[in-house]
C-alpha cells in the first residue's frame, strides 16, 4: 500500500463553510490561522482597555469618596491614612473595572467573531461585512430591553461598525492585501507546494517500481535462455 500522506493533497477549501472551518483548525505546525490568533489578541486588548477605562475613573472617585467620608476619624499616622484611601481606591478599580472589561471584551469578541466570519465565508473583506457584524453584536447586547432596546442596539452596533470596518479596511489597503486576500494566496501557494512534491515523489515512485520490475524480469529471462 501507499504510505501514509503519499495521497493527492487535499485542495483549498472551495465553500463558504469549508473556510469557516478552517478558522478552528490548527495547520501542520500546530498553528491556528493569523485571522484567529488576533481574535485572541483583540479580545485580551479590549479586556484591559475595558479595566482601564472603568477602573482608573472608579479609584480615583473611590479614593475621593473615603476621604470625604473620613474626616474626624483617627489614624495612626499620615501614612495609615494614604494606605486607607489607596486601599479603597484600589477595591473601586477592581470592581467596577471588572464590570467594564468583560462587558468590553464580550461586545469584541462577538463583533470580530461574526466580521470575520462573515470575511471568511464570503471570501472577502467589505464594509458591509463589519456593519452587519456590529448591528447583531448590538442587538444582542440590548435585546433583554425589549424590541426598543433591540432596535436601539442594532443602530448604535451599525454605526459602530461601519466607521471601524473603514478603518481596517484602509490599514490592509495600506499593507496591500486584507487577511482574506493574503489567506488565500497563501493557501494557493501551499497547495501548489504540496502538489509539486507530491508528483515528485509519484514520479520517483514510478521510477523505482519500473526498475526493480526490469531487474526481477532479467534472472527470469536468462533462466529461460538456459
Amino acid at each position: 500500500g501507499a504510505p501514509s500522506g503519499f495521497g493527492r493533497p487535499a485542495p483549498p477549501p472551495q465553500t463558504g463553510w469549508e473556510r469557516v472551518r478552517e478558522l478552528w483548525q490548527r495547520d501542520e505546525r500546530q498553528q491556528y490561522p493569523e485571522e484567529t490568533v488576533n481574535l485572541f489578541k483583540s479580545a485580551f486588548t479590549a479586556g484591559l482597555a475595558g479595566w482601564l477605562y472603568g477602573g482608573i475613573p472608579a479609584f480615583a472617585s473611590a479614593r475621593k469618596a473615603f476621604v470625604e467620608r473620613s474626616h474626624g476619624e483617627l489614624f495612626q499616622n499620615r501614612a495609615d491614612a494614604v494606605q486607607s484611601a489607596h486601599r479603597a481606591g484600589l477595591r473601586g478599580f477592581i470592581r467596577y473595572g471588572w464590570r467594564w472589561s468583560w462587558r468590553v471584551t464580550v461586545f469584541t469578541t462577538i463583533f470580530n467573531v461574526v466580521s470575520t466570519g462573515l470575511s471568511a465565508y464570503r471570501n472577502k473583506s467589505t464594509v458591509g461585512n463589519f456593519a452587519a457584524a456590529g448591528a447583531l453584536t448590538g442587538a444582542l447586547f440590548r435585546m433583554h430591553l425589549g424590541l426598543q432596546g433591540l432596535a436601539g442596539g442594532i443602530v448604535f452596533g451599525t454605526a459602530f461598525g461601519m466607521p471601524a470596518g473603514v478603518l481596517l479596511l484602509a490599514l490592509h489597503g495600506l499593507a496591500g492585501e486584507s487577511l482574506q486576500e493574503k489567506r488565500s494566496r497563501e493557501r494557493r501557494e501551499l497547495y501548489e507546494r504540496k502538489l509539486a512534491e507530491w508528483q515528485s515523489r509519484l514520479h520517483v515512485t514510478e521510477v523505482l517500481g519500473q526498475t526493480e520490475n526490469n531487474a526481477q524480469g532479467g534472472p527470469k529471462m536468462e533462466r529461460a535462455r538456459e
